[in-house]
């Protein structure tokens, strides 16, 4: 099993202080932004910092938020993806079908697509669109544009669009989704309550928008002790049971197991380590 992604941190491409310091953190993957987080009139000067602060890194989880396509940005977006080292992947905001992700695909061969749904249409394309080329390596949520699109406020009007990223993403062979960004960081409170009903949902880590955020964000999604100790139960009842050549398998409280929870105690191992 590959490494888990619990999670991420944006910082704008514009900063270049900030870029280091981003580089540096704990996070899981860092996420440069080309797109929201950066003004209309630093998009070159970003750009610019990003080809330079990449052609002397080292290689580590690395996603560039690129403008979407609609925009006069974009294609110097797609040259810069183009010209970077092969281990940086790309963020494409704003997908809305199947041909969107193929023209970006084409657009920008071989690299690892992980999009983001932040309009009424896109949520309702969700499977098309996670199934629409081999490059998708993830679908999420955009969820600032989604609820100006969507009309709601508050987090209820967001749970069937929520549900929804997570069926397609299952649906289609890919990872749990990883929540949307928390806009307060200093409500670490509400940032961990709302990670806990993202995790009831079925997403696994979340994206941040400030290196404070991320032991909370991390602690919330790891396995918590019991859950662990489980998981390695179930992990032991497998192994002594296919070495008696056994092939009904259950735990000493009389639970039975099946290949959904002996896959799931596999990624809370993985997970917690």
């Amino acid at each position: 099993m590959s490494r888990p992604v619990i999670t991420l941190l944006y910082t704008g491409a514009d900063r270049t202080e900030r870029m280091a310091g981003a580089w540096k953190s704990a996070a899981d993957v860092v996420i440069f932004d080309l797109e929201d987080a950066v003004a209309a009139s630093r998009k070159d000067e970003a750009r610019n910092n990003l080809r330079d602060f990449l052609s002397g890194s080292a290689p580590r989880a690395i996603h560039v938020r690129i403008n979407h396509s609609s925009t006069p940005w974009h294609a110097d977006d797609v040259a810069l993806i183009n010209e970077a080292p092969s281990f940086v992947e790309v963020r494409v905001p704003k997908v809305e079908s199947a041909a969107d992700v193929q023209a970006l695909a084409t657009a920008m061969p071989e690299r690892r697509l992980h999009v983001l749904l932040e309009t009424a249409l896109g949520v309702e394309r969700a499977f098309e669109i996670a199934t629409a080329h081999e490059a998708v390596a993830s679908i999420g949520l955009g969820e600032a544009d989604l609820r100006g699109d969507l009309r709601v406020d508050g987090d209820e009007g967001l749970t069937f669009a929520r549900m929804r990223v997570v069926l397609a993403a299952r649906a289609a062979g890919l990872p749990s989704p990883h929540m949307s960004v928390f806009a307060n960081v200093r409500d670490t409170t509400g940032l961990a309550a709302s990670c806990a009903d993202g995790r009831a949902l079925g997403f696994r880590g979340r994206a941040a928008i400030h290196p404070s955020q991320l032991e909370t964000i991390d602690a919330a999604f790891r396995p918590t002790a019991a859950e662990l100790e489980r998981a390695r139960l179930v992990l032991a009842a497998i192994e002594t049971a296919t070495q008696a050549g056994t092939g009904a398998i259950a735990l000493a409280d009389g639970t039975f197991l099946d290949v959904a929870m002996i896959e799931r105690a596999r990624e809370t191992v993985a997970l917690a380590e």
